[in-house]
């Protein structure tokens, strides 16, 4: 390879790291300056620049820059201010650029497959440079976050979900894959943007939509045939179609739905913890009938049924959508069906105080893209029937979360246990500071992965998110601090994720695998950031 190439090589350029040994055999004496700088002294250098950027998005493309010209730096660089930059590398961040994706684009990383291109998509995948591919990470880019079709806006969120399968899981960079099946969109500004960068066209669907993506599945299939794909922010009509239709054909999971909803999980195992209750005793209200409400749903009901029957479990459960509280006297979609209450004449059942008074949930969580949808009369009401009030206001980005952290410590006099789905700084109530937990997919997916391709698992299971979300809740600040946060901070993930991998492979392997052979097939599995 010639100096160039080599230096413009995220994965294999070193900058000013390249020692005088590498400089002569690489021929790049004269390409670099002729101080040899180690890998720490070029993460102190980076981490002044990053501080001296005006703004949140500014500091999203300096990083990203970094990223794009050295990996091994980039990553050494965030994970030694993880708890400072992950806002940058992902949520909130994440949503502006999304927004502005076209307008801040500057260097095509990952694939772009749109429509027009489905006869390429083979010839596609056999132009890549990397042999293996662990994950893929792909979207449609139809419901990113809470903002809903952003088009091929959604491509930042694949790269950044990629991003965080190396920082939490210690996935190689170079065996990563961020994917945008550009089908293109019903974003009426988009489409009148001069500077759109995605396919210019109204979104496809039916039958058009349903073969394109299974010849990307196919094409993945033949030329990744061990690879994890995780579905992400695809919309309502094709999220939990498109996990059902492929879960056994190809190993996947959409996050949306299992990765929200074990994070979710572990929320609530560590808030009963406080509260003294099982899951089984709990009454829980979803705003948001959604692909994430009913994915945690269906994942809460799914981990009772490992102790009562379907139909004892479903009786917890409550889900409040555009319409009202979903009941059998209303249209609702199918998939709400075993949700649906039976209809009760006496309930305003559009009105949330109504319905928060006559089920007096324990536990209420927002994923409904609807800010300030929880308010102080709602959550008064929860909390005239509920001691500690668990509730969690989860939609993305900050400027779309149900209530503000500080309101439901005001309104519930200080006794709401509370997980937000944007990161919050902590909050001063009579006198304490009460940190407020991220109930963040990050926590949960890097291990998932980490433990299916360490195992070479042929499928994700429910039962892989169970155990996950227990690990994950073990590991709450809470259990050991009433005043502690439901999630340990973003420093301890990475060793975390190595346990949740760890009870991954027990479930995939059904007790085949000794501790100390599972443990280093995970250590063997992991990259760490070093030259």
């Amino acid at each position: 390879m010639t100096p160039d190439q080599i230096l413009s090589n995220p994965l294999l350029n070193k900058g000013t790291g390249f020692t005088q040994k590498e400089r002569d055999e690489l021929h790049l004496n004269g390409f670099l300056p002729a101080q040899v700088s180690t890998l720490e002294e070029q993460a102190k250098r980076r981490y002044e620049n990053f501080l001296s950027q005006p703004s949140d998005v500014a500091k999203w493309i300096f990083l990203t820059a970094l990223q794009n010209r050295n990996e091994t730096l980039f990553y050494r660089l965030v994970l030694q201010h993880i708890d400072e930059m992950l806002p940058y590398v992902y949520t909130p961040t994440v949503g502006d650029v999304s927004l502005h994706f076209s307008s801040l684009f500057t260097h095509p990383r990952g694939l772009y497959i749109s429509y027009p291109l489905q006869d390429k998509i083979e010839d596609i995948f056999s132009h890549l440079p990397q042999k293996e591919i662990d994950v893929i990470v792909v979207t449609d880019g139809e419901r990113i976050l809470g903002l809903g079709d952003l088009g091929a806006g959604g491509m930042a969120i694949s790269v950044g979900k990629s991003s965080l399968y190396t920082l939490f899981g210690g996935i190689h960079p170079g065996r990563t894959l961020p994917i945008l099946l550009d089908v293109g969109t019903n974003n009426k500004t988009l489409l009148e943007d001069p500077l759109y960068l995605g396919w210019r066209n109204p979104r496809i669907s039916g039958k058009e939509y349903d073969a394109f993506v299974e010849r990307f599945v196919q094409a993945v299939k033949k030329r990744f045939p061990q690879v994890l794909l995780q579905w992400e922010d695809f919309g309502r009509e094709h999220a939990r179609p498109l996990l059902d239709r492929y879960k056994d054909q190809i190993c996947s999971f959409n996050d949306d739905i299992q990765g929200t909803a074990a994070v979710v999980h572990a929320a609530i195992l560590a808030a009963m913890h406080l509260t003294q209750s099982e899951l089984l005793e709990q009454r829980i209200l979803v705003f948001g009938g959604g692909s994430a409400g009913l994915g945690i749903c269906q994942h809460l009901c799914g981990a009772m049924q490992e102790k009562v029957s379907a139909s004892d479990a479903k009786k917890a459960f409550y889900i409040f959508d555009k319409d009202g509280l979903v009941h059998t006297g209303m249209k609702f979609p199918d998939p709400q069906a075993p949700f649906a209450r039976e209809s009760i004449d006496s309930w305003d059942t559009k009105n949330l105080v109504d319905v928060i008074s006559k089920v007096r949930p324990t536990i209420l969580i927002g994923v409904s893209g609807q800010s300030g949808a929880f308010t102080k009369e709602a959550i008064t009401a929860m909390a005239k029937y509920t001691p500690r009030a668990i509730i969690f206001p989860l939609s993305n980005p900050t400027s779309k979360c149900e209530a503000h952290p500080a309101d439901l410590l005001e309104w519930t006099k200080g006794k709401a246990i509370i997980a937000t789905g944007s990161p919050f700084e902590p909050v001063s109530y009579a006198g304490k500071i009460y940190p407020i937990a991220q109930c963040n997919n990050v926590s949960i997916f890097p291990g998932i992965g980490l433990g299916v391709i360490a195992a070479r698992a042929p499928k994700v299971t429910d039962k892989m998110f169970y155990r996950a979300a227990e690990v994950l809740s073990d590991h709450a600040p809470l259990r050991r601090d009433p005043f502690g946060g439901l999630f340990p901070s973003f420093t301890e993930l990475r060793e975390i994720s190595k346990k949740i991998a760890a009870a991954v492979m027990d479930v995939a392997g059904e007790g085949q695998y000794a501790a100390q052979e599972r443990d280093k097939l995970i250590e063997k599995t992991m990259w760490y950031p070093s030259y």
